[in-house]
């Protein structure tokens, strides 16, 4: 088989795993975060062995992947493959007055989140913890610096208290997803949320683990960049 052919079957493999409304609406679901089967299962309203079913056939068509929650070991996410879709994602539009990125101990994930997101957006963005850490971790520090990101000389703060009506919540982090709950946007104030689940660096401590998580969040921040209008 040569290599067109290849493609060809490739695309007609996507195109029907996607030709049901059930898998579509969870690529849709899928565009801007990462879900758990539970909560794809809470979001669609069907039984979980059809959740099952569905997931399985999107895996299959290299749709999606999953990885294991670091906080719950129990639990896995679901991702998009990186550029499965391409030329067919929606085109989410989402309107913030402002976005706050939430991490545990608001040191690593959420910093370089938010450091990133103020250079590509204008929409301003801050940073908060559940759990806030007595400083910024050093990993992320010098892992900003080998990118040339400049990353503010701040103290990790609580996400207590700071959400405000129009801000756009997200979590890159499971521990803290699964702390603040589905409906945490609601219940804090905030207008969403959207969680993304991104490895935690600061436990392996290695140059690579921040880098791998610099790239991650670099990729994530660019596509919903593009999205988020001002409030």
């Amino acid at each position: 088989m040569n290599v067109e052919r290849e493609s060809l079957d490739g695309r007609v493999e996507r195109f029907a795993a996607l030709a049901d409304p059930v898998r579509l609406r969870i690529v849709d679901l899928l565009t801007l975060g990462d879900a758990s089967p539970v909560e794809l299962q809470r979001e669609l309203g069907i039984a979980s062995n059809l959740v099952a079913h569905h997931l399985g056939i999107l895996e299959r068509a290299r749709l999606l992947t999953r990885t294991r929650s670091e906080s719950d070991r129990r639990r896995t996410y679901v991702h998009l493959s990186p550029g499965a879709l391409a030329g067919l994602l929606p085109a989410p539009a989402l309107a913030a007055r402002r976005v706050v990125f939430v991490c545990t101990g608001n040191s690593a994930r959420s910093q370089l989140a938010a450091a990133l997101w103020a250079r590509r957006s204008a929409v301003p963005a801050t940073s908060a913890g559940t759990h806030p850490a007595l400083r910024v971790a050093p990993g992320a520090v010098a892992a900003a610096r080998r990118h040339g990101l400049p990353l503010p000389d701040a103290v990790p703060r609580s996400l207590d208290g700071l959400l405000a009506a129009d801000d756009v919540v997200v979590t890159v982090c499971d521990s803290a997803h699964e702390e603040l709950g589905d409906s945490a946007h609601e219940e804090l104030g905030a207008a969403g949320s959207l969680h993304w689940s991104v490895p935690d660096p600061v436990p392996v401590g290695t140059d690579a683990a921040f880098d791998d998580a610099f790239a991650d969040l670099a990729a994530r921040v660019d596509a919903l960049s593009g999205v988020v209008t001002p409030r």
